[in-house]
C-alpha cells in the first residue's frame, strides 16, 4: 500500500469514487459535469484543499480530500476530512487507517491543531472506524441552507 497526494491525472477516479460515495451514503446521484470540475478546481488550486489517495499494487483504491477553515478561537486552521471513499473489496484491510495517519502526519508538520469531519447520523460503520483511530464525537450539530 502507498499514500501519496492526488494529482490531475487521478481526477477521474477521484470524481468516479465521489459519485460511489454519494449515491451508497446518501442516495444521491453526483452529475459527471458537475463533479469532474469540482475535482479537478482542488487538484488545480491547492487553497481549496488537497487529496490523499491510497494506492494497492499501484492502483488507486482509496481517497480522501482536506479542506481548511480558519478557527479565530484557535488562531489556527482546522482541517476538515471530506470525500472518504475506499473501494469495498478493500475495506476492512487498513487503507483508510493509512490514509488517516499520512493525514495526521502532514497536520502535524503544518503546525494544525484540530482534524475534523463529518459522517452520515446512520453510518455506524464509519463512525466506529473514526472511533477506533480517536476520534471523538463532537458536540456540534450541524445545519445549511442550499441557496441554489
Amino acid at each position: 500500500m502507498k499514500i501519496r497526494s492526488a494529482t490531475l491525472n487521478d481526477a477521474q477516479l477521484i470524481a468516479q469514487f465521489n459519485q460511489k460515495m454519494a449515491l451508497e451514503t446518501e442516495n444521491k446521484v453526483l452529475p459527471d459535469e458537475l463533479i469532474i470540475p469540482g475535482v479537478e478546481a482542488v487538484l488545480k488550486d491547492p487553497v481549496k484543499g488537497q487529496y490523499f489517495v491510497a494506492e494497492v499494487d499501484g492502483v488507486m483504491r482509496g481517497q480522501l480530500m482536506i479542506t481548511y477553515e480558519w478557527s479565530d478561537w484557535r488562531n489556527n486552521t482546522i482541517w476538515w476530512i471530506q470525500s472518504v471513499y475506499v473501494e469495498e473489496a478493500f475495506r476492512g484491510q487498513g487503507l483508510y487507517k493509512a490514509l488517516y495517519e499520512a493525514v495526521k502526519e502532514a497536520a502535524k508538520k503544518a503546525n494544525i491543531q484540530t482534524i475534523r469531519l463529518y459522517v452520515e447520523r446512520e453510518n455506524s460503520t464509519a463512525q466506529k472506524v473514526y472511533e477506533k483511530l480517536g476520534m471523538e464525537e463532537t458536540v456540534y450539530a450541524m445545519y445549511e441552507a442550499t441557496l441554489q
